[in-house]
């Protein structure tokens, strides 16, 4: 392992984790809320620890894939761990623990959170923890890649560990425009809904905090009434649209800017991820029909939700525990469908689902046929093996660890649906659950140590397991 590169490079990330802080001390500074020193606190001594460890003389030994998911795995960790502390300093948490679910809550874009009235915060604590999601929502190593000169293969490594879906395609040769491009698409939509948002008379604050958890598929409230204290029907069809849009492949977009819409309409994933969307929606309408204040409202509501747990986002504007058990069980369904591949949202990945359906199909025909050659098929063209035996190896590794997971949660002594689905809801980063973690609940039910739990939870979930088990791995710290 290139142990000194891997320093180096956790210098450069702490250095612009700092910096990424100073808008947020700006914000506190500005509304005078007593949150201020909280980030100097903060920012001068990760400017120190990150600047000696940036020093470290690097060998000239190529990263090897190896050191990537290290770098990965532990970057997150790290920025993590700095960035709870402004939260725990500034106070409003019970403990540093329950600061750090909160952050890595951010940056991992799940939007659960363990406060009830988070309008208490200061106005640059709140910044910050939903800049968290719009940092974290494309990837924290994407966006260091952007700002930060490296050769390309290492880089590759990197962004294979830490781009969410079965595979790591790069838009351009270098990884760097690669990077730049992502970036430029996703701060150009984050702004155009920034607009929507302040033109549809959110407070201007607000729609900074909303639009940074709604690009990123997080899911931050700025206060406990959450989207629904804003009652506007407008606002709530801007950020589902906006949220379904965000939950696309970013390739998606990439090819639409070159004119290839052709080749943009025929993705095989966006077609099944809309029409999940379409199905689901339909028929939760249905199913709340009763409950609903009329057809029209039954569709925004049940539209809402499904594009805000489909994609990953978390926000709510209904208390969705009171729905009928079909309208449930329909959005832990979702839950674990997630979002498409190359996206800022979470979730197994809808690739994933259409691979493993296309296998178990073609595993049938393969018994039924056995000399015939058949290949899955994804946007016409064959799947490699590596990759379909990849998708089913994540496939188990994924219901193992929920099971294994949810098993250690139980300790704490809440009921199986509340742990059950705040396993879910953390490794496939959404928000809320059910029952004592509901939409209009939060995760202050549990204890310090299995909200340390959780947060690994969230990590493994957003990395996709493996970066994690390799951090922890014996074999990696050989050299």
């Amino acid at each position: 392992m290139n142990k000194r590169k891997i320093i180096s490079f956790i210098g450069k990330i702490i250095l612009i984790e700092a910096v990424l802080m100073i808008p947020a001390f700006l914000i506190a500074l500005g509304y005078g809320d007593g949150d201020a020193p909280a980030f100097i606190f903060t920012i001068i001594p990760a400017v120190i620890i990150g600047g000696l460890f940036s020093t470290v003389k690097q060998s000239d030994r190529r990263m090897s894939s190896r050191d990537g998911y290290f770098i990965v795995a532990s970057a997150w960790i790290i920025i993590s761990l700095v960035g709870a502390v402004p939260l725990y300093i500034a106070g409003g948490f019970r403990s540093y623990w329950s600061a750090l679910f909160e952050i890595v809550s951010g940056f991992t874009t799940t939007g659960a959170s363990v406060l009830a009235e988070p309008e208490n915060l200061g106005h640059g604590i709140i910044f910050w923890r939903s800049f968290t999601h719009w940092i974290g929502g494309m990837g924290v190593l994407v966006f260091v890649l952007m700002v930060m000169p490296m050769d390309n293969d290492n880089s590759m490594h990197l962004v294979r560990a830490e781009v969410p879906g079965p595979t790591a395609g790069k838009l351009v040769p270098r990884m760097r425009t690669t990077s730049m491009i992502l970036y430029g698409i996703y701060t150009v939509m984050t702004l155009v809904l920034l607009v929507l948002l302040i033109f549809g008379k959110m407070p201007v604050f607000d729609s900074f905090c909303i639009a940074f958890g709604t690009a990123g598929t997080g899911g931050f409230a700025v206060s406990s009434a959450g989207i629904a204290g804003y009652n506007s029907a407008y606002i709530e069809i801007v950020l589902g649209i906006f949220m379904l849009l965000f939950g696309i492949n970013f390739n998606i977009y990439h090819l639409i800017l070159l004119g290839k819409v052709k080749d943009a309409l025929k993705s095989e994933e966006v077609k099944v991820y809309l029409g999940i969307v379409a199905l689901a929606t339909a028929v939760i309408s249905i199913n709340i029909l009763n409950q609903a204040a009329g057809v029209g409202r039954a569709v925004r509501d049940a539209f809402f939700q499904v594009s805000s747990i489909i994609t990953t986002s978390g926000f709510a504007t209904v208390d969705y525990n009171f729905w009928p058990e079909l309208s449930k069980h329909t959005l832990v369904l979702l839950m674990i469908i997630g979002a498409c591949a190359g996206s800022t949202g979470g979730g197994f990945k809808v690739s994933r689902v259409i691979i493993l359906v296309k296998s178990f199909f073609a595993e049938i025909r393969r018994i039924i046929t056995p000399k015939a050659v058949i290949t899955v098929r994804l946007d016409d063209m064959p799947v490699d093996k590596q990759t379909l035996n990849s998708t089913k190896v994540y496939a188990a590794a994924y219901m193992i660890l929920i099971c294994v997971f949810t098993w250690i949660l139980s300790l704490d002594g809440l009921d199986l649906t509340t742990n059950l689905t705040a396993v879910l809801s953390c490794f496939n980063n959404i928000g809320p659950g059910l029952a004592l973690v509901g939409p209009m609940n939060n995760f202050s039910v549990y204890s310090d140590w299995a909200q340390v739990l959780l947060s690994i939870v969230m990590l493994t979930g957003r990395l996709e397991i493996f970066p994690m088990f390799l951090l922890l791995a014996r074999s990696t710290h050989d050299r």
